[in-house]
């Protein structure tokens, strides 16, 4: 017990830091909806084909100013988010006017808050470090029951330490850290499977990640440069005649060697924020090339999609987000006072008393 303890100490003091940060960025993420500023992010949202064939054209017209793709709006936040080449973005009313534009993550706090809860600024080898602290996280979990078990009869519910001792601290970080066992579990898990795809083998059995990447893979069409004048409404139709029930969310232009142009649905029933039923188009022709029913997908691939919206509190209301935002505070409060009591708030030598010289006897 004595290792386990040493082990759980140590390793937390060292990487806590990096735990209280990831939790504070993630619960600040998960409303980002409410708090993001810019005209219009309060309208309704619109969902109508025609609307959103004419807002795509507005936006689409100009070859030299064309975005590489355009996220629609959702019910909670009411302006379509446009990318440029590199960091550049902006912010459109769903009629396609723009009202904010950006050419750095750091001109939009939203931007650089999600950078750094996902790559800590440092892309690929960011994301995962974010993955290893993940793991030692729920290493975290499991060895906090562990040394809590002997002391369950001991539990006390106060939502901040009794006092500043650390003493006080350490019960409290206890305590906790039993009662948010299960949601922390959860979202340290679901983190490292995202960063670590192979791990999927591991939860969801052998052949998960092939499979996976299989389902994702856009198809092989023609490598073709973009017409001048793509007829985005014909797109939009077919793609809703295909999937009448579907929320229209992306639309994205061919990258690199493709020639196809994505538009990515989210139907009835699926958790994922954006979907991942999605419809490819030839860039010259507009033809339909291929469509793909996310709700047929294999069932490990439909597993690895709850992942992002069962981690950032994208599925079951305000009641499951703020679950997840408790999860976060809570890792918060964990890293920055495991830190403050292990570096700094040790606990303090008792004084020695002076010792009296006795009188000589007379």
């Amino acid at each position: 017990m004595r290792l386990v303890d040493l082990l759980h100490r140590w390793t937390g003091a060292v990487i806590g830091l990096l735990l209280a940060v990831m939790g504070l960025s993630g619960a600040l993420l998960a409303h980002k909806d409410l708090w993001v500023a810019a005209p219009g992010a309060r309208d309704a949202q619109v969902q109508d084909t025609a609307a959103l064939a004419t807002a795509v054209e507005r936006i689409m017209a100009d070859p030299a100013t064309r975005p590489r793709s355009i996220l629609f709006a959702t019910e909670s936040f009411g302006l379509d988010r446009l990318s440029f080449g590199g960091q550049a973005g902006a912010y459109a009313l769903q009629d396609g006017t723009i009202v904010a534009r950006w050419s750095s993550k750091w001109d939009r706090p939203e931007l650089w808050l999600f950078d750094l809860h996902h790559h800590l600024f440092s892309g690929d080898s960011g994301a995962a470090v974010l993955g290893v602290a993940a793991l030692f996280g729920l290493g975290f979990v499991v060895t906090g029951v562990i040394l809590w078990w002997p002391l369950r009869r001991s539990f006390e519910f106060r939502v901040l330490p009794r006092n500043g001792s650390r003493f006080a601290i350490l019960r409290h970080h206890r305590d906790w850290g039993a009662l948010l066992t299960p949601i922390l579990a959860l979202v340290l898990v679901t983190g490292a499977l995202m960063v670590f795809r192979p791990l999927t083998n591991v939860v969801f059995g052998p052949g998960t990640e092939a499979q996976i990447k299989t389902a994702l893979a856009a198809p092989k069409g023609p490598k073709a440069d973009l017409a001048a004048d793509p007829d985005w409404g014909a797109m939009l139709r077919t793609a809703r005649r295909l999937y009448p029930d579907a929320e229209v969310r992306s639309l994205a232009l061919p990258r690199g060697d493709s020639g196809l142009i994505a538009l990515r649905l989210r139907q009835p029933g699926e958790w994922l924020p954006n979907g991942r039923t999605l419809v490819w188009f030839a860039a010259d022709t507009g033809r339909l090339v291929e469509a793909r029913d996310a709700q047929k997908m294999p069932v490990r691939v439909r597993a690895y999609g709850a992942l992002y919206p069962l981690h950032s509190g994208k599925v079951g209301g305000l009641a499951y987000r703020l679950v997840v935002t408790l999860a976060g505070v809570g890792l918060m409060l964990f890293g920055s006072l495991t830190v403050w009591t292990f570096w700094f708030r040790r606990k303090a030598r008792p004084r020695r008393r002076p010792q009296v010289a006795e009188a000589p006897a007379e």
